[in-house]
């Protein structure tokens, strides 16, 4: 398409003139012979002009017809994608104790043949807080996008209130789990549009709840026009620490079960960071999962998962790890000093 367009261009022009050309050539012996007068040459040079033009508009009509033909190709590709997810029929809710359970789960992305998860296998119970620790490239983030069903795992299976992840409907999951990604996404729009986003039917007095939680009702507060102050687009007029904690009151609004924030405190200070922990701790009925790359932010966990190269090398309290985890107690001590793990 490229290449008919360089050359429809210059050649319809080339032609139009040298078609001009050629009538002023040929109508100039016509006219000194007086078969034609110069007013009759003139009117056939506008016609000429005409037709070639209607050519010019022909050429670009080829041309978006090429487009198009490329384009359509493009997407009866996309068309003729089978889904490798089924969407689940919904299923009723077993209340066994434990809220997220992992039998021996391994998963690898489709364009790659090494495994990014290898025989994961744990159990969560409802109303824990877990954190998720681990260098880069170890699998935290791929663990906890398979808890909410973005993939499939390739073996195993992944169990939420007892039951098979496949067997809950889309929706029914969506309902049951919010996630806060490593990357901030806010919208254009006010603070209250953007914490009740997709959630039409939460009130104010949730969203200021929400926002006290994520440690952003002080600076809403501060603003005269408090939730319908205007948040522009990618949040260019809040700080990486606010558009953080507005994706996590976003979060929290929606009453969710389970609430996983994947490093998603990172752009906060530790004083913050603290507070932030803590509100969380407080809440009623929220199994809260914590990705993080801190040993300070999942220390005071109920449970720590530590993963190393795709597997789990440790799992256990702050204080457990610290004696039997070699990989826990690296990171530990690289954050924490030496002497952390003196005290252990």
């Amino acid at each position: 398409m490229g290449r008919i367009s360089s050359l429809l261009n210059p050649a319809t022009y080339l032609i139009l003139n040298l078609g001009i050309v050629l009538i002023l050539y040929f109508g100039a012996f016509s006219v000194n012979i007086g078969t034609i007068t110069q007013g009759e040459l003139i009117a056939l040079i506008n016609y000429a002009t005409q037709i070639i033009l209607a050519l010019l508009a022909l050429s670009q009509l080829i041309i978006a017809i090429t487009r198009a033909q490329s384009s359509s190709i493009r997407i009866n590709e996309v068309f003729e994608i089978a889904p490798s997810m089924k969407n689940g029929e919904g299923v009723a809710i077993k209340d066994d104790g434990v809220k997220i359970e992992f039998k021996n789960v391994s998963f690898s992305y489709s364009d790659t043949a090494e495994e990014a998860l290898s025989g994961i296998s744990f159990s969560i119970n409802k109303n824990e807080t877990i954190g998720i620790i681990g260098g880069t490239g170890s699998g935290k983030s791929t663990l906890v996008n398979l808890i909410c069903r973005f993939y499939d795992a390739n073996s195993g299976e992944i169990l939420i209130d007892g039951v098979d992840i496949k067997k809950f409907s889309f929706s029914q999951l969506r309902e049951k789990i919010s996630l806060v990604p490593q990357k901030a996404s806010v919208f254009s729009g006010t603070i209250r549009e953007n914490v009740k986003f997709g959630k039409d039917y939460v009130s104010d007095e949730e969203i200021l709840k929400a926002l006290e939680i994520a440690q952003l009702a002080e600076f809403v507060d501060s603003k005269e026009e408090g939730l319908d102050f205007m948040v522009l687009q990618g949040g260019k007029n809040l700080s990486g620490g606010q558009r953080q904690r507005l994706t996590i009151a976003r979060a929290l609004v929606g009453n969710p079960e389970i609430i996983i924030l994947d490093d998603a405190s990172s752009a906060l200070d530790y004083q913050t960071d603290a507070k932030l922990r803590k509100a969380l701790k407080e809440l009623k009925d929220k199994t809260i999962i914590i990705v993080s790359q801190r040993c300070a932010t999942v220390k005071n966990a109920d449970k720590i998962l530590v993963l190393d190269d795709g597997k789990l090398v440790g799992a256990g309290r702050h204080e457990e790890l610290l004696k039997n985890c070699a990989e826990y107690q690296e990171i530990a001590k690289l954050q924490l000093g030496e002497g952390v793990l003196g005290n252990a």
